[in-house]
């Protein structure tokens, strides 16, 4: 089968990307995070951290994200079950947004998320202690709180320049 075309994304919201990265906690029980970046602008808009997340959870951080933005054109999701689901198809088709699925076992085709997630584990989760999934949660938000509430973090020298400014202001 011959490789897909890679399109050229042009402007914020045309594309984004979702997946799940995976973690535990200090007694070893295991969580996932929901990741959604747009692929563009490469801006996290969500990370949501639970036991296990279902399709509708992915649905309900959809509306919650589009309440502030506009909707996506398209977003490029691998064939995992809360993305094949008929919660998150409907939720695309009553609002125009194309769900794009990587090829069974073709990683590469969602290359933006699963680079974005190599980045967050490598640079957040693996330098985080995490008692609770509450404490996974409010570490993660505080993370991702800036100006704009956004974070960009694709850009793992951002990333550690964004967290040490944080937990190490300048000093004058």
């Amino acid at each position: 089968m011959p490789r897909a075309e890679i399109e050229n994304i042009s402007r914020i919201n045309e594309s984004w990307a979702m997946d799940f990265v995976s973690d535990q906690l200090f007694n070893g029980k295991r969580f996932r995070a929901l990741t959604l970046v747009d692929i563009y602008s490469r801006e996290c808009l969500a990370i949501y951290p639970a036991q296990s997340i279902k399709a509708q959870e992915v649905v309900s951080n959809l509306e919650m994200v589009t309440r502030s933005r506009e909707f996506p054109d398209s977003i490029r999701v691998d064939n995992g079950l809360e993305f094949i689901s008929k919660a998150l198809d409907f939720w695309a088709y009553q609002n125009g947004v194309t769900l794009q699925f990587s090829r069974p076992g073709k990683p590469t085709d969602n290359a933006f998320i699963e680079s974005f997630n190599g980045s967050f584990r490598k640079k957040f989760l693996h330098a985080h202690w995490f008692l609770s999934l509450d404490d996974a949660e409010r570490k993660i938000g505080e993370m991702t709180i800036m100006s704009t509430d956004h974070i960009v973090l694709w850009d793992t020298k951002l990333l550690l320049n964004s967290l040490n400014k944080k937990r190490f202001p300048a000093v004058s």
